[in-house]
């Protein structure tokens, strides 16, 4: 799943069940691709009976256990386009320790620094 998502574009999700009127944003794979087809075959007729033995959440678990990115479906928005890594924890937040201390001592100084003009607020 992780590949799936790094070389993810913001094109690569799809929006299913609507015709229940329960819309969900789903990451484009085999099994969203299958539930589409049938929701569009079935049309007005379409019953979540006819899908949910691919989109129940058992099967969507074992996907990701076997890091299957084409076993289940998994929700995914938009944004999973401008993943293009996927950091440790530690290294996320070392990256974003490095980019607070960069804006404060670049675009804040004048804020932190003792001689500089204060602020009004």
């Amino acid at each position: 799943k992780v590949a799936a998502e790094v070389e993810a574009s913001e094109l690569d999700t799809v929006l299913m069940l609507r015709r229940l009127q329960n819309t969900c944003r789903v990451f484009r794979n085999k099994v969203a691709a299958e539930v589409e087809e049938i929701e569009s075959k079935a049309g007005d007729d379409f019953d979540f009976g006819m899908v949910v033995a691919l989109v129940n959440g058992k099967r969507g678990r074992e996907a990701e256990v076997m890091n299957d990115a084409d076993g289940g479906i998994w929700s995914a928005g938009q944004v999973v386009g401008l993943i293009d890594s996927i950091p440790t924890c530690q290294e996320l937040m070392d990256e974003m320790m490095t980019e607070a201390e960069e804006t404060v001592c670049v675009r804040l100084r004048s804020l932190v620094s003792m001689g500089g003009p204060r602020s009004r607020l």
